[in-house]
């Protein structure tokens, strides 16, 4: 992963909790879209398309169909079709965020909870 320690710290600055779980320790990068997707490896490491989340999430996401599902309704993965200004659903605070290019979250009422 090209993700440089600038871009590490901002996120986890501002994804300091799985985005799925609210873990705070042992979190890993996820890309929203897969780098594999398309061959565009670096240019997906960007921070609209990076999320912290657990290491089980991460790896349920990639193995298990349904919550492989749950994960593209919520924005945590995303098609190569899906533009990276799709809403991301932080489960923890009930609420849909907006990434920016800078690494910042912007809170949106773009989508409605599931809940």
């Amino acid at each position: 992963m090209a993700v440089t320690r600038k871009q590490s710290i901002q996120l986890r600055e501002r994804d300091e909790a799985c985005w799925h779980c609210g873990q705070v320790e042992g979190l890993v990068l996820h890309h929203r879209q897969n780098r594999g997707m398309g061959g565009r490896g670096k240019s997906l490491d960007r921070y609209e398309n990076l999320i912290r989340v657990c290491p089980s999430y991460n790896m349920l996401m990639e193995s298990d169909s349904k919550v492989a599902k749950q994960a593209r309704e919520w924005g945590h993965k995303l098609g190569g079709w899906d533009a990276f200004d799709t809403p991301c659903f932080d489960v923890t605070e009930n609420r849909w965020y907006l990434l920016d290019e800078k690494g910042n979250k912007h809170a949106t009422g773009e989508r409605q909870s599931l809940f």
